[in-house]
């Protein structure tokens, strides 16, 4: 998942992960915890029979959410010890650090030796397309989303790698207000069908303009309705580069909110975006899933309580999620994979993600009640059945192995960030960003070919 910054600027090194049919390269101060069977918070699942295995689990991550709800809904069989390791996302140090570790397992004391790390979707076929990580032995519930299934699957053997606890389909968050002063309604429905396609959300940003709002909070907001739909890769099969339409379509666009003051000229997490989300902002449309809410909309829970709804917008399409990963190093693999199980197929624990966390589970059949439930609301959508909306948009979800690279996070954060100054007008022509760009794939990324 997301949360905060996201600005990793990818390590430029050869992989040290053996890469064989994928596409190769990126890497990820941190903290290390130990965490004792017995201390944890009330749990539903009891980590299988791990008796003859390994009594110190290690598990890798970038922030303390997974952390948290490990410890709140799952128990750790006794006689085992939790060991965190986390270090931050920011500046690639979590892949940075991860690659040294897993460079270094075979020297490694068992104790110390990684079983289980986490992955975004924007840098999981690196991993999941790597020796690094290990086939899973059991075969998950038909209930999971398939995509999420496709992103940790190693298209080398097709072999599944991992799970996400998360779907992450991402909706058009909108302030009702505002909704209703431009379009005669705040309701969901009716904002859906003005919406539904990009000719009819660009009228409705200059509609949105004339009346004194902006349409969208940053330049980055329609990115990845875009770039999810994209038919083609950012990479040739010779690893040269090659822009999607999608993606020069969402140029064009950007390019035309800036010039007309539709949107905000920042980028995703700038602190000009989240001031909008206050009661008194003149931003009508936000882009994201669940997670989104919890995380990076506290200005708009703390002051607007009941003044958003949300609606699938003109594509479908998703934002992140987080993907457990067995590592090849494990000595606990019928622990980890219990721990899988727990977060992706056991209802109790899937519940509480959802009713305590807002996190939308990978899990079609459980989420699907909450879509069905008349009596189901989310408070700050005031009352609105948000689990309905992304259910539907799930469905409609896919992940193409072909379409992602190891290489996605340089596609989606710097890339976006070099053409961000060049909306900024810094510098000033688009062949300059361009340019910009390319010296940053030379240093990040210099298997990659490019004009």
């Amino acid at each position: 998942m997301m949360k905060k910054k996201i600005l990793a600027a990818i390590l430029a090194s050869v992989m040290v992960l053996s890469m064989a049919g994928c596409n190769q390269e990126q890497s990820g101060g941190g903290s290390n915890d130990d965490t004792t069977a017995g201390t944890n918070a009330p749990a539903n699942n009891g980590g299988g029979d791990a008796s003859e295995e390994g009594k110190v689990l290690n598990i890798w991550c970038w922030n303390e959410d997974f952390k948290n709800y490990f410890e709140a809904y799952y128990t750790v069989p006794e006689g085992i010890t939790v060991k965190w390791t986390v270090n931050t996302n920011d500046d690639g140090v979590y892949q940075q650090k991860l690659d040294e570790a897993i460079l270094n397992q075979s020297s490694t004391a068992d104790d110390e030796k990684i079983d289980m790390f986490l992955a975004e979707a924007d840098y999981i076929k690196k991993y999941a397309c790597s020796d690094a990580t290990a086939a899973l032995s059991y075969t998950p519930s038909s209930d999971i989303y398939s995509y999420t299934l496709g992103a940790a699957t190693d298209v080398r053997n097709n072999q599944l790698k991992g799970v996400s606890f998360q779907a992450a389909p991402s909706l058009v968050i909108y302030r009702r207000s505002i909704a209703k002063d431009v379009l005669g309604t705040d309701d969901p429905d009716e904002v859906q069908s003005l919406l539904d396609t990009w000719d009819k959300f660009d009228a409705v940003a200059a509609d949105a303009k004339a009346k004194g709002y902006i349409m969208t909070g940053c330049v980055e907001e329609t990115l990845r309705c875009y770039t999810n739909n994209a038919k083609t890769s950012f990479l040739s099969d010779s690893n040269e580069l090659q822009i999607p339409d999608e993606f020069r379509t969402w140029v064009t666009q950007a390019k035309n909110y800036v010039d007309n003051g539709y949107t905000l000229t920042c980028g995703r997490w700038a602190d000009e975006k989240s001031a909008q989300m206050g009661k008194d902002g003149k931003v009508m449309c936000f882009f994201g899933p669940a997670w989104y809410y919890n995380f990076c909309m506290g200005t708009a829970m703390d002051e607007a309580n009941g003044d958003w709804a949300v609606c699938v917008g003109p594509q479908e399409h998703f934002w992140g999620g987080t993907w457990l990963l067995k590592s090849a190093s494990t000595d606990n693999e019928t622990l980890v994979e219990d721990i899988m199980k727990a977060f992706t197929e056991d209802e109790t624990v899937i519940s509480q993600l959802w009713e305590k966390n807002s996190e939308f589970s990978c899990n079609r059949a459980i989420m699907e009640k909450y879509a069905n439930d008349e009596t189901y609301g989310n408070e700050f959508l005031n009352g609105q059945n948000d689990a309905a909306i992304m259910a539907e948009c799930a469905k409609n979800i896919t992940w193409d192995p072909a379409l992602h690279t190891q290489y996605d996070q340089i596609f989606q954060e710097t890339l976006p960030g070099r053409m961000l100054e060049y909306f900024k007008g810094e510098p000033a022509t688009e062949e300059e960003a361009w340019s910009n760009f390319y010296k940053d794939l030379d240093e990040k990324a210099p298997a990659i070919t490019h004009p």
